[in-house]
């Protein structure tokens, strides 16, 4: 019985792999994208940056990085309960994360090879640094006594199409809300050492200089293609981007609050931080900030979290299936009417020029 509470059951596909997380609006997605369209860019504005950032990449600064030392070769069976739980689906959302990043970025360097040497050989040093964080994820899941099948997810995730501009404005904010998430939680166990649960977590201070690079590499691209930034369409389109990965992460987060009391951090201030954080670097790039300090920003996310707990006591109600359908639709209006509204708030303009104007 004592057993059965320090590890919480998991479906397991056979002994140790366990069963994807199910698919929803909130988890990882995988990409595909039109690689004829991005083999014709003309990256000529900025060959000369793209170039220095191709010899960071080569540079490899990570490659002796992601080595397992003795710390991890214990038993990890005190890390019990709901904390365990919750850490091993951090594990999860990151690896798939990471690996969803490893396929697009090894396709991209692989149709991109005879049409555009410069990219393919950067999506191909990106994959290989993202293939590291996957396999590095993956093996710590190990020491739960669980494991991915990468080769599964590959054949059986859903892909999602993008047109490549919306690609790039995808992964330049995943990698760079990846850094912030990465450096906070680093310079957080740094202050406070007896909250380090685990010793991954002593890798963070490498790793997000990778996805810092990436993003780098992902503004760079963006700023040799004005289209993709200065026009009206790009407002719209920046600010769907930048509300939907800080809605997603902040909505994941809170949801999971327990994993990060157990590294000694509160969710919500966290996840504000990053935010704050991440909108002000997407702004060296994209035309458009979120106002992300008006407090009606937060209080919306708020509504869109109690209508998910609302929603989570459906499911999980004896209520006949065709019932819970009709109970769950004012919620969902709700959450769409919140998040509309989000979208309509009025953005911060910024002038590369003169600063941020209001």
């Amino acid at each position: 019985m004592v057993d059965s509470l320090k590890k919480p059951a998991f479906e397991e596909m056979r002994p140790g792999i366990k069963v994807p997380a199910k698919e929803t609006i909130l988890t990882p997605r995988f990409y595909t994208t039109d690689f004829d369209a991005m083999a014709k860019m003309d990256i000529s504005p900025n060959e000369d940056e793209l170039q220095a950032i191709l010899e960071e990449f080569r540079a490899d600064y990570n490659r002796h990085h992601f080595v397992r030392d003795e710390e991890f070769a214990q038993s990890w069976d005190h890390i019990d309960g709901e904390t365990r739980q919750l850490f091993v689906e951090f594990l999860e959302r990151s690896c798939t994360a990471e690996f969803s990043g490893f396929l697009l970025y090894k396709e991209l360097s692989r149709k991109l090879k005879d049409k555009s040497p410069v990219l393919a050989e950067c999506f191909s040093l990106m994959s290989r640094d993202e293939a590291r964080h996957a396999g590095f994820l993956n093996k710590a899941m190990s020491d739960f006594n669980l494991q991915l099948d990468l080769g599964f997810l590959t054949k059986s995730r859903k892909y999602t199409y993008f047109q490549p501009k919306f690609i790039f404005y995808a992964t330049y904010l995943s990698e760079k809300i990846g850094y912030w998430r990465y450096i906070t939680i680093y310079r957080h166990l740094e202050q406070h050492p007896e909250n380090r649960i685990y010793p991954i977590f002593r890798f963070f201070e490498n790793w997000c200089q990778d996805e810092n690079r990436h993003g780098d590499f992902f503004d760079a691209i963006m700023r040799a293609q004005p289209e993709y930034l200065n026009d009206w369409r790009a407002k719209l389109w920046c600010r769907f981007f930048l509300l939907s990965v800080f809605a997603t992460m902040y909505l994941n987060d809170v949801q999971r609050s327990g994993f990060y009391a157990s590294l000694g951090l509160d969710a919500r201030e966290y996840d504000k931080y990053v935010i704050e954080k991440t909108n002000e670097t997407a702004a060296r790039v994209f035309p458009v900030m979120l106002d992300v300090a008006k407090p009606e920003f937060y209080d919306r996310l708020e509504v869109c979290i109690k209508n998910n707990e609302k929603l989570a006591a459906i499911v999980n109600s004896n209520t006949p299936k065709p019932i819970q359908f009709l109970q769950k639709l004012p919620y969902y209006a709700s959450n769409g009417w919140q998040l509309l509204k989000l979208y309509f708030m009025k953005p911060i303009d910024v002038d590369k020029t003169h600063g941020v104007v209001r």
